[in-house]
């Protein structure tokens, strides 16, 4: 199995519980004597969706399909996962709580939103990595404030913090599973920002078991904007699993079309993952997509990166290097302006440490290249 045949299979896997032409294709499929379940352990790893394959293809009594050694591994990481999760559950009550009582509400977003809000049949199945909530740009402050107060601090211990737009930098308090992210915005891009921020998905949050979270529509949105610009999606043209899955999921409870449709200029964008994830999950119908002349040319370069890797490589490195002068032309410009970033850049420029991480950082590059004559 080459990478596009492991990721389409991966990804119809995701959906076997829910859809039964799915399920009938797997099923044939995985019966094969030849089956190259290494592949699908790799792909699915690196998309960080094991734990939901596992949880899906138990679902249908597929497991027995599996190689033994290869289903205790997934169970022992779904597992780990389920009692992970269980923590953060317990660690987002306790947040929800002491935010409530100083009389401000945080909108619990990402997976942790997706996971309070029932989303996910087995807890296991979502692998998550911060809690993250919003708060209006009013509240933001007071919510710092309050979460340094109980005892939370910086994970990255520097006298110097790059000054963050979006949101707070990370802090984490001893003894609590996960670290928390405190947003005042959704997205980097001003142009935007301006049209999915806190205001717009403030008016149709819902309340779940005390929590407060994005509605259906808007966790479909928030999970393609993760990807697609917050990471770059839609220029790398690349699909994250993770975020598809829960978008496969949500559009069980949502009309998708018609949510990535009630947005302006984040519309395109969102229709093309959404007509990427209609492919790769093999075209249900609860991902249907308004069909446009960009969402054709979109899955056509989607599925010619598969074909040419080394081609597809270079066209990701020659993307990676546009944003990184990107990013340091926005510093050096913010520098001119802000005072603050002035500081920041200073200091930055001025850490040994830094400049010491970097080194290490080079050498193992160089290292591992070496090691497999790349």
């Amino acid at each position: 199995m080459n990478y596009k045949e492991t990721l389409y299979f991966v990804a119809k896997c995701l959906t076997v519980s829910l859809e039964h032409r799915n399920k009938e294709a797997i099923e044939k499929q995985i019966q094969s004597d030849n089956f190259d379940w290494d592949s699908v352990v790799k792909v699915s790893t690196s998309h960080y969706v094991l734990s939901a394959l596992y949880c899906n293809l138990k679902r249908v009594d597929f497991l027995s399909y599996l190689p033994n050694s290869l289903v205790s591994y997934m169970k022992y990481i779904t597992d780990l996962n389920r009692d992970r999760n269980k923590q953060i559950i317990i660690q987002a009550k306790e947040l929800n709580t002491i935010l409530l009582k100083n009389k401000i509400r945080p909108i619990f977003i990402k997976g942790t939103g997706n996971l309070l809000a029932g989303l996910y049949e087995d807890i296991g199945e979502r692998m998550i990595g911060d809690i993250d909530f919003i708060f209006s740009c009013e509240d933001y402050p007071k919510a710092i404030t309050i979460l340094r107060d109980f005892k939370y601090s910086d994970v990255h211990k520097t006298n110097y913090h790059f000054p963050r737009e979006k949101h707070h930098r990370r802090i984490h308090k001893k003894n609590n599973i996960a670290s928390i992210e405190i947003h005042k915005e959704l997205l980097d891009e001003i142009k935007y920002s301006q049209e999915f921020n806190f205001n717009y998905i403030k008016k149709d949050s819902q309340i779940i078991k005390q929590f407060c979270v994005l509605s259906y529509a808007n966790k479909l949105n928030l999970s393609i904007i993760s990807n697609q610009i917050n990471d770059d999606g839609f220029y790398y043209k690349k699909i994250a699993l993770r975020n598809a899955y829960d978008v496969f999921l949500l559009s069980k409870k949502t009309d998708a079309k018609k949510a990535v449709n009630t947005l302006d200029k984040l519309t395109i964008p969102l229709n093309c993952f959404l007509s990427a994830c209609y492919e790769i999950f093999n075209k249900v119908d609860c991902l249907e997509y308004n069909k446009t002349d960009m969402t054709v040319s979109y899955l056509s370069n989607f599925n010619k990166q598969f074909s040419n890797i080394k081609k597809t490589r270079k066209r990701h490195k020659l993307i990676k290097t546009y944003f990184f002068l990107k990013s340091r032309l926005f510093v050096i410009y913010k520098s001119l302006i802000y005072k603050e970033y002035r500081l920041w850049l200073f200091k930055r420029l001025t850490d040994r440490n830094w400049y010491k991480e970097k080194m290490n950082q080079l050498n193992l590059k160089k290292d591992s290249r070496e090691k497999f004559n790349l």
